[in-house]
């Protein structure tokens, strides 16, 4: 079920707050909420992308008074945002740029944005004095209706393709959800929209929800899964996390409320991980990506065997016949399955073998973009902004020469002996060439050239010089593949964009 705003055929509140380009005074808007349990209270939301303004919206729906506030002062001002008009009157008002944080203080809630770090604006002292600080799962989760299941997916990779392919196996069986949270739309959207339509036409019932570790930091009261998944842990944000065990704690804290009906499942034999969940004191089905009880692939047969006896299931998936590329998609194919015949929703684990062909991957996650007049196949995995997601996506390419691009800004853990692009030697031998690009280019050209690549290793200035040299060097049959282990902001705004010029300049390649 793809769910949209509702449009109730207002006309524009014309807003006209007397304000500075910082502040504003204010600003008459109106409620759509049957349900106010948040009137006469004041909510700070403290980060205003998109998963501030959609928890600014449910706050105002919850009957509550909204003080919106980034440090960008360029953002627009909520209450000139039409979005925002509803129907009875509040205050909203909007602060940017600098702000006295002791402000924080006389509000009664303050809903945290994941792109915004505890140590900002005392927000980790806020916490710590009782305050009522909330991130915005756990504020839309309050008024969630208990009815609905949800499926959590964390992890270092793979939690996009995951939560997809868990929603289009529910939509498959017609069973009505929501795929989003740090994937996509955030949960107080589809919060927002239960909240104001009548009962009976909420037909919602299950939420996939991609959450980040960035989500995770405040711990949650409300916010409550039906299945909770860790998929696999390796160095990544350690620049706000700081410590591997501190990233695993923060992962594991989706456990925080499950109970002997409930399943969580956790990737197998990572020592952060485990020394986690050994601290979990609740008592639920835990189960293993990788192990029994839980589930393991047999990649020669193509086959996953999934046996959790405590709630049941005892099948086996084919996998052979799926469209997305890659073997690491077996697995997550497998946990998605595993995932939701867990949540006891009707869904029986063995009809989901019917689903595995239909299974698509979202964008820019190991995505065939096309096959050019040359006979070279152009893939787009710039989702893989770390070594290890690039490191699947090659061992998923095994029997497929490629021209393989990597670079951008890499993330280097100081735990780590030399840079790390090391550990993708071995599958990366087997392919055509390298060509490194952007701004760790010489970095990771260097670390590949002295630690025993034995095909050739090319430097380029950035993505577009990468892929020139790219369209020289391929043969026919070949794939040129954009798998960069770095993130994107040497060059571009998000891995999205640095995808999607890599599209571009694929398909001007016909």
């Amino acid at each position: 079920m793809k769910l949209h705003s509702l449009n109730y055929g207002h006309k524009t509140l014309l807003l006209k707050p007397t304000h500075s380009p910082k502040t504003t005074k204010p600003g008459a808007i109106l409620s759509y909420s049957p349900k106010e349990d948040l009137k006469g209270q004041t909510v700070a939301v403290v980060g205003l992308g998109k998963s501030g303004k959609a928890a600014a919206r449910l706050a105002l729906a919850r009957g509550a008074s909204v003080i919106g506030i980034d440090q960008n002062e360029n953002l627009g001002l909520l209450e000139q945002d039409p979005f925002y008009v509803t129907r009875r009157h509040n205050e909203l008002r909007t602060i940017l740029g600098h702000f006295d944080w002791k402000l924080l203080k006389d509000v009664d809630v303050v809903v945290v944005s994941p792109g915004v770090p505890l140590e900002n604006y005392g927000l980790s002292y806020l916490l710590q004095s009782g305050k009522r600080v909330m991130s915005e799962l756990d504020f839309a989760a309050e008024v969630l209706p208990k009815t609905i299941r949800i499926l959590a997916v964390t992890g270092t990779n793979g939690k996009s393709t995951v939560v997809t392919f868990a929603g289009q196996m529910l939509s498959h069986f017609g069973i009505n959800n929501f795929v989003g949270g740090n994937l996509g739309n955030p949960l107080s959207e589809v919060a927002f929209q239960c909240l104001v339509l009548p009962p009976e036409k909420c037909k919602l019932k299950v939420a996939v929800v991609e959450v980040s570790s960035y989500q995770m930091e405040i711990p949650c009261l409300s916010f409550s899964p039906s299945v909770s998944v860790v998929l696999n842990l390796t160095p990544d944000h350690l620049e706000r996390h700081k410590t591997m065990s501190s990233y695993a704690a923060t992962k594991c804290r989706l456990f925080s409320h499950m109970t002997n009906t409930k399943l969580g499942l956790l990737s197998f034999g990572n020592q952060h991980l485990n020394e986690a969940i050994r601290k979990n004191l609740n008592k639920f089905n835990l189960a293993w990506i990788g192990a029994f009880p839980g589930v393991k692939i047999d990649m020669e047969s193509q086959v996953a065997s999934l046996e959790v006896p405590d709630i049941g299931v005892s099948s086996q998936l084919q996998l052979g016949g799926m469209k997305a590329i890659g073997k690491h998609n077996y697995y997550n194919a497998a946990v998605a399955a595993l995932s939701v015949a867990g949540l006891d929703v009707g869904v029986d684990v063995k009809a989901i073998n019917s689903t595995i062909e239909t299974l698509r991957a979202p964008p820019h996650r190991m995505q065939i973009v096309c096959k050019d007049v040359h006979g070279i196949t152009w893939v787009d995995d710039s989702k893989a902004t770390n070594m290890e997601a690039t490191y699947a996506g090659l061992m998923g390419l095994k029997g497929q020469k490629s021209v393989v691009l990597l670079g951008g800004l890499a993330k280097v853990s100081n735990e780590q002996a030399l840079n790390g692009f090391e550990q993708l030697i071995e599958p990366l031998n087997s392919h055509r060439c390298v060509i490194t690009f952007g701004s760790s280019g010489t970095m990771i050209h260097d670390a590949l050239s002295n630690n025993g690549l034995r095909i050739p290793c090319f430097q380029a200035s950035n993505l577009k010089d990468a892929v020139n040299h790219a369209k020289k060097i391929a043969k026919h049959g070949d794939a040129i593949v954009l798998s960069p282990g770095c993130a994107s902001f040497d060059e571009f705004r998000n891995f999205e964009h640095r995808g999607m010029v890599f599209q571009e300049l694929a398909l001007s390649s016909y």
